[in-house]
């Protein structure tokens, strides 16, 4: 596709990176030429220096060719703007970043009206994985396919869990869960696992399988997975404020740390059944005031990474919550393992999934049937949705005849409102939304799953 992105800032650069490699025609614009020139010196990317709202700009950058147009500014208004005069100017479906609450509410008209194809909240989507993380406690990390019918579930296997040093063959033939292992990280390494693999203490799991199935396996192998009945969010920014009012709807108490009086003011206002407190929340002893260590979930939402981390480490020594800690930036990913935080969740990465999977599922332009695409550990492995859309070598065929790709799984068939975790005698069908999770990139098209003969 022809792609434009205006904004090089950090989801901008994500954006091209994750993007880069995949036969984009990529055009990037911003008003500071470093910023422009860092992508354009270590990317496949070409670089405008100049205004995205300005119609020349766009011109030169190629709109009336252009497939898809991303404004990920730092100005909300901007980025709708150009989204707006991209459209007017050419044929391109348009993407636009928007980050203040006041447009909460307007999203729906806003896209209809100004012909937006998605608008995109990277609080509000940072806030809705926490909250299901605190609602399914167990999990580290959780992502979603088929609407929401199939969820892959990342979890770490405990000294005292039934998983360890248990073979994966057990958990469907002695446990009878109808769940599916797909990937497993062990340190550095990023594992499909066949049926002789044997779990180890410390181990990254991610399962795949419908709400109430992951729910009975984890019950099975010893952990709670009720959701937790009171948070503590230290941090009292935009993705706090989308966070408490999507936990106090649920009925989870919920107690908001943050120093800026205004603020406080200001959160008890919009939140009425949440308890603010105005102080620091660095501050040990205000924290054990508090209630820290009978809390059941935590969540560092500062705005600064270090801080964030600093404060997950004095929850983990005080408390049993389930602790979620907010990073920036990805740059921390390679020491973060090592200290063994709960769950993080990167805001800035998770709006570029948002976009890439709407950019894969461009089919027509793409000549691809990807619906959905996660990149995971770092986009060393890849979770893909795939549409059969027609019968091919892989439709009717027992999936233990199938000759698959090494180091590629196939994690669930969804038929209808029918989501099924396959085993060897289920078969592929014209209609069927298929998950596949492999360290092979660039899939394109449900076909490239097989290997050679």
């Amino acid at each position: 596709m022809n792609i434009i992105i205006i904004g090089c800032g950090k989801v901008g650069i994500t954006l091209v990176e994750q993007l880069n490699g995949e036969n984009h025609n990529i055009v990037v614009i911003d008003e500071k030429e470093d910023k422009v020139k860092s992508i354009t010196d270590e990317l496949d990317a070409m670089g405008i220096v100049g205004n995205g709202v300005s119609y020349q700009t766009l011109q030169e950058a190629g709109i009336r060719h252009a497939d898809l147009l991303i404004a990920v500014t730092g100005s909300d208004e901007q980025n709708l703007l150009s989204c707006v005069i991209a459209r007017k100017a050419g044929h391109c479906k348009t993407i636009a970043r928007v980050r203040n609450p006041i447009y909460n509410t307007e999203i729906s008209f806003l896209r209809k009206e100004l012909g937006i194809a998605m608008i995109i909240n990277p609080e509000l989507t940072a806030a809705a994985e926490i909250a299901r993380i605190f609602q399914f406690p167990t999990a580290v990390k959780i992502d979603t396919f088929s609407k929401g019918r199939i969820e892959l579930l990342h979890f770490r296997v405990t000294g005292d869990c039934l998983l360890n040093n248990y073979q994966l063959i057990h958990v469907r033939t002695t446990l009878k869960c109808d769940v599916l292992v797909c990937m497993v990280t062990r340190g550095e390494e990023v594992l499909i696992p066949r049926g002789d693999f044997v779990f180890r203490e410390g181990d990254m799991v991610a399962i795949v399988a419908t709400p109430s199935k992951a729910s009975d396996f984890f019950r099975k192998i010893g952990i709670v997975t009720g959701k937790v009945r009171t948070a503590m969010l230290v941090g009292g920014g935009t993705v706090a404020y989308y966070l408490a009012r999507r936990l106090l709807d649920v009925g989870i108490d919920t107690k908001i740390v943050d120093q800026d009086p205004a603020r406080c003011e200001h959160l008890s206002e919009l939140l009425p059944k949440a308890t603010v407190i105005c102080g620091d929340g660095t501050d040990e002893k205000l924290l054990l005031q508090e209630g820290l260590d009978t809390v059941e979930g935590f969540a560092a939402l500062t705005g600064l990474d270090e801080e964030n981390i600093l404060l997950s480490l004095v929850a983990k020594k005080y408390s049993h919550a389930k602790i979620v800690t907010k990073i920036n930036r990805v740059n921390f990913n390679s020491v973060l393992g090592d200290i063994q935080l709960d769950s993080t969740t990167f805001p800035r990465l998770l709006t570029a999934d948002v976009i890439i999977k709407y950019a894969r599922s461009m089919n027509e332009s793409l000549n691809s049937n990807v619906e959905n695409l996660y990149k995971l550990e770092d986009g060393r492995v890849e979770a893909l949705e795939f549409y059969i859309k027609e019968p091919s070598a892989v439709t009717g065929v027992p999936l233990a005849e199938m000759r698959l790709k090494k180091n590629l799984l196939i994690c669930s068939i969804t038929r209808g409102n029918h989501a099924i975790i396959p085993g060897g005698q289920d078969e592929l069908q014209v209609g069927d939304l298929v998950v596949v999770v492999t360290t092979h990139t660039r899939l394109g098209d449900i076909k490239d799953i097989l290997g050679d003969k």
